[in-house]
């Protein structure tokens, strides 16, 4: 006899129905299972289908969650190395752009003999500049004789004059410019304090 089916009296009296040794089959006598014992199985038999039919969607879930997580982090190193990517080469164009500017004004200080073809040059280097920017959407802000827009502007110093109405731009120092409705620079002015108008 093995110990699994060595009971002690206590286990005994706590299962009455398993007192007796099975019935052998070779007997013609079939042992049938008590209402109770029936009750359970059939009870059981559904959990236990329904449980693993839990498991399962469980496990298909956290299969699922952990390839979407694993995704999302693949999106997100690929959107940090394209942003990356535009930084490092965002300016390539305008640095293009620039190319043919910074030859010009080498051939002009090389061909520097004559003070009126220098001027002449130095002209159409600054014009081809104007263009550059306009072709990148840069424009420049107009400032003298405007009303004075700390948006716009950025004020030197205030000079009192009878000829231009109070807070209005003067002179302007430093142009300044923006592309579409971003500001790059301010323009750097002077301001009128008309005492007249005060």
């Amino acid at each position: 006899m093995t110990q699994a089916e060595i009971r002690t009296e206590e286990e005994q009296k706590q299962d009455p129905e398993h007192e007796l040794p099975p019935a052998d089959p070779r007997d013609g006598f079939v042992e049938k299972a008590s209402a109770e014992a029936r009750a359970g199985e059939q009870i059981a038999a559904p959990k236990d289908a329904e449980l693993q039919q839990l498991r399962a969607e469980r496990d298909s879930l956290f299969d699922r969650l952990a390839r979407l997580q694993a995704e999302f982090d693949n999106y997100r190193k690929r959107s940090a190395k394209e942003n990356a990517d535009f930084r490092d080469y965002a300016v390539a164009d305008a640095a293009k752009s620039l190319l043919p500017v910074i030859d010009n004004f080498a051939l002009a200080l090389k061909n520097s003999g004559n003070a009126e073809e220098f001027k002449r040059g130095v002209e159409l280097i600054y014009k081809q500049l104007q263009d550059l920017l306009q072709k990148l959407n840069v424009q420049r802000i107009d400032s003298k004789g405007e009303l004075f827009d700390p948006r716009f502007h950025e004020a030197i110093e205030m000079v009192e004059s009878g000829e231009v109405p109070d807070n209005h731009v003067l002179d302007e120092l430093a142009p300044g410019y923006r592309i579409k409705e971003r500001l790059l620079r301010p323009a750097m002015v002077r301001v009128a304090r008309n005492l007249k108008q005060q």
